[in-house]
């Protein structure tokens, strides 16, 4: 299996990306893969938040001021993920992959499955 670069979910102190190289597949990865879920599980969640704020005719400029940082927030971290995502598909090359058991793919007879 071939190394790839990942740009991680994080960044340094110093606002700098954190990088992953390797073949995807280890504990840091699989770190990665689960804050990114929490990423974008939230931003879905900051999403109906702000959505009822701007609706709420009583919030206060405090308020909209606060949901808009977070928005931002968010929105930097799903930019980050896309990104990653994107260089990750652009580098991907179909022949890394081992097709040499084609039911696992076939969703009428899933990889275990007696019939």
């Amino acid at each position: 299996m071939t190394n790839q670069v990942r740009v991680l979910p994080w960044s340094t102190l110093d606002g700098n990306p954190c990088v992953l190289v390797g073949p995807g597949t280890g504990f840091m990865a699989r770190m990665a893969d689960n804050i990114e879920s929490v990423q974008l599980g939230m931003a879905g969640d900051l999403l109906g938040h702000a959505a009822d704020t701007i609706a709420d005719r009583k919030a206060t400029p405090e308020e909209l001021r606060f949901v808009a940082a977070r928005l931002t927030e968010s929105l930097r971290e799903v930019h980050r993920i896309a990104e990653s995502r994107g260089d990750r598909l652009s580098a991907f090359d179909p022949s890394d992959v081992d097709d040499s058991d084609e039911d696992d793919d076939d969703p009428q007879h899933p990889a275990g499955a007696v019939e």
